[in-house]
C-alpha cells in the first residue's frame, strides 16, 4: 500500500475513534438502553445505525466539497454541528416530559408488568421505533467536519483513496461508539433501584439534557 495513503487512513481511524469519545456519541444510547431494557444486540444495532448516519452525512458533505469547494461545505457542516447539540438537548427535554407523563400514568401493578414484559422480550417497542429513528435523524444532522479535509487530501489519489479514507473513518467511528455504548450499558444495568422502574425514562431524558448542556457550555 502507498505509504501516503496508509498514513491518511491511519489519521482517519485516529480522528474517527477520538471524536467518538465525546459523551454525546455514546451516553444517550447507554441511558436509553438502560431505561427501555434494550438487549445488547438491539443496543448495538441502534448504535451502528446512528453511527452510519452520522459518518455518511459527513462523507457526503466531504464529497460535495470536492465539486463546489471545501470552504463552503465546511462552513455548512460546522453550522449543522453547532446546532446538533441543541437538537440533542431538545430531544432530552421532550423525552423527559414524555417519561414523566408515563410515570404518573402507571400504577404499581402496571409497572411490575412493564418490567417483566421488557425483561422477557429484551426491548421496548410501544413507541414503534420512534425513539430509535429520532436518534438516527439527530445523529445524521450532526456531521463531523474533521473528515472533510481528509477526503479532500485523499482526492489526489483518486476514488480508491477517497473510499479507503471514508470506510476507515466510518469503521473506526462506529466501532468506538459501539464499544463505549456496550460498556456503559453493562455498567448501567448493574444499578438496580426501585424508583428507576417508574422514573427511568424521565431520568434518562434529564441525563441527556445535562450532558448536552455541559458540552454546549464547554464548547465541545
Amino acid at each position: 500500500m502507498n505509504p501516503w495513503l496508509f498514513m491518511l487512513m491511519f489519521a482517519a481511524a485516529t480522528v474517527g475513534s477520538l471524536h467518538s469519545l465525546a459523551p454525546d456519541h455514546w451516553v444517550p444510547f447507554a441511558a436509553l438502553a438502560r431505561t427501555r431494557h434494550w438487549s445488547k444486540a438491539h443496543t448495538a444495532r441502534i448504535t451502528i445505525l446512528c453511527g452510519f448516519g452520522h459518518v455518511s452525512v459527513s462523507a457526503i458533505l466531504g464529497l460535495i466539497g470536492l465539486f463546489i469547494g471545501l470552504e463552503a461545505v465546511h462552513a455548512f457542516g460546522s453550522r449543522l454541528e453547532d446546532h446538533a447539540i441543541f437538537l440533542l438537548i431538545a430531544f432530552g427535554i421532550v423525552y423527559m416530559i414524555w417519561g414523566l407523563r408515563q410515570s404518573f400514568s402507571r400504577d404499581p401493578l402496571s409497572i411490575m408488568h412493564h418490567q417483566t414484559h421488557h425483561h422477557a422480550h429484551g426491548g421496548n417497542d410501544h413507541d414503534h421505533g420512534l425513539t430509535e429513528w429520532t436518534l438516527f435523524l439527530l445523529f445524521s444532522a450532526d456531521p463531523c467536519v474533521a473528515v472533510m479535509p481528509m477526503i479532500m487530501a485523499a482526492s489526489v489519489g483518486g476514488w480508491f483513496a477517497v473510499s479507503s479514507v471514508v470506510i476507515t473513518y466510518e469503521a473506526a467511528t462506529i466501532a468506538t461508539m459501539v464499544a463505549l455504548v456496550l460498556v456503559a450499558r453493562a455498567g448501567a444495568n448493574t444499578m438496580q433501584f426501585a424508583w428507576f422502574d417508574r422514573y427511568g425514562d424521565a431520568a434518562a431524558g434529564a441525563f441527556i439534557v445535562t450532558v448536552g448542556t455541559v458540552l454546549s457550555i464547554l464548547g465541545v
